[in-house]
């Protein structure tokens, strides 16, 4: 790939995600953000003037009384994503999705109408559902197995591309003349049957300017890694240190490479936080003080059970050893990464108190300090290559207005970002080509 330049997603959490609980008490930030429109709306126009590619909404659908307050009251993906569609004109609009409790013929003709309506800028965050408890929001008693979800999931996407090529691009000439609405010579029924999944088709909605949606993917297990290189144009991770990002990457772009892709086609956007102050020294005093005022040991101890089905570790004796008997609780949940608590509380020897601590407890993170050091870091991570672009959660106001103000003008100046925008579409802004017309079948 050639000039290269960084890509940026805005992660807009409301009130406060995972580890924030205490964010919404920030004055600056509305106490009802995550329900609030306009709040979504500021965000959404910020970001654009800034000239991120895209805005990055999160999603799940499963919570308990100890979720962060984002989960707990917050606008569904894409009814929210329709109404940021028709108050920008530039910036991508990505949604949080499950492929395991929702089927592909909905999906595809939800996305598609956004992808419509924003004109070419709608993107699918592919999820499998990491939260067992999901199950009981629809009638199941238990949650799929890991393969389970991640053969749902790579076979719904699969199933929502094939009618998303329902139709050629010229499939409606709308000649009132000869009074042809459709050449029906161009529309494709789909007659997919699978192992999860049968769908006759065609999808009732023409292809957008970009083709179809452009597809995110996050997870971290080898399911995971295998479906994001295999269908993700774009994959949302965490890269704690530099080295384990180039790791990642190389791993990705070679699995990628393996099933006849192009690397390139495939971006690799973690997310980040960023601090940005006068000084270094102030930068790293903002980072601690946030961290101090927006956690809790209390608030991290209930949430820590989510990983492990949302088993409850407040039971527990917190300075006895780590319950290591938990992580079979974690077998249909979100068991990678509660495989890698258990190892590591293990071979520490932690107890309790100690495991959560050290997963939840403060750690600088690579991108604080002055304007020029955080811009100095993210060049070094992508000319690096541990990742093609951020994806920016947006927790403090002034901390996103420092870095839009700031640092993105320090990436210009540069010619590692844009100034203005290269397309309309997501796919176009992101480098990413539109996929050709299919009309072969997905079929088993």
């Amino acid at each position: 790939m050639t000039n290269r330049q960084i890509k940026l997603g805005a992660v807009p959490t409301g009130a406060g995600g995972p580890g924030h609980h205490k964010l919404w008490l920030d004055p600056a930030i509305p106490a009802d953000a995550s329900v609030s429109i306009d709040w979504y709306i500021d965000i959404a126009k910020q970001a654009e003037a800034a000239r991120f590619d895209l805005i990055f909404i999160v999603d799940s659908q499963f919570i308990t009384e100890h979720s962060p307050p984002h989960y707990l009251n917050r606008l569904e993906p894409l009814t929210l994503l329709s109404a940021l569609a028709v108050v920008t004109r530039n910036i991508g609009l990505v949604g949080t999705l499950t492929t395991s409790y929702n089927d592909p013929y909905n999906v595809a003709r939800r996305f598609a109408s956004l992808d419509l309506i924003s004109k070419g800028r709608a993107g699918w965050n592919v999820v499998t559902s990491g939260d067992a408890g999901t199950a009981g929001n629809y009638g199941k008693d238990e949650h799929y197995d890991y393969d389970t979800r991640y053969g749902r999931g790579l076979e719904h996407v699969q199933v929502a591309q094939g009618l998303w090529h329902s139709y050629e691009d010229d499939a409606f000439p709308r000649d009132r003349e000869t009074g042809v609405f459709l050449d029906t010579s161009k529309l494709r029924p789909l007659h997919h049957k699978g192992t999860h999944f049968s769908v006759v088709g065609p999808l009732n909605i023409q292809r957008s300017p970009q083709g179809q949606p452009v597809i995110f993917q996050a997870g971290d297990s080898e399911q995971g890694r295998d479906l994001g290189a295999t269908i993700g144009d774009a994959i949302f991770t965490h890269a704690p240190t530099l080295e384990r990002g180039q790791a990642f990457y190389r791993d990705i772009k070679e699995r990628a490479a393996r099933l006849g892709r192009n690397p390139d086609d495939v971006l690799i956007l973690p997310g980040v936080q960023i601090y940005v102050g006068d000084t270094d020294e102030q930068a790293r005093a903002a980072e601690l003080h946030y961290h101090e005022v927006d956690h809790g040991f209390d608030e991290a101890l209930a949430e820590f059970g989510r990983s492990f089905g949302w088993h409850d570790f407040r039971q527990y004796d917190l300075d006895a050893p780590f319950p290591v008997a938990a992580l079979e609780f974690a077998r249909n949940s979100f068991f990678t990464r509660s495989e890698q608590i258990t190892q590591l509380a293990v071979s520490k020897g932690f107890s309790l108190r100690q495991t959560v601590e050290f997963f939840t407890g403060f750690k600088p993170g690579p991108f604080v300090g002055s304007p020029e050091t955080v811009a100095n870091e993210m060049i070094r991570w992508f000319e690096g290559r541990a990742l093609d672009g951020f994806n920016v959660h947006i927790g403090h106001p002034e901390q996103f207005k420092r870095f839009t103000e700031q640092v993105i003008p320090i990436l210009q100046a540069r010619g590692l970002f844009r100034t203005e925008y290269e397309a309309t579409t997501l796919r176009g802004n992101l480098g990413l080509p539109i996929p050709l017309h299919q009309a072969r079948l997905y079929r088993e």
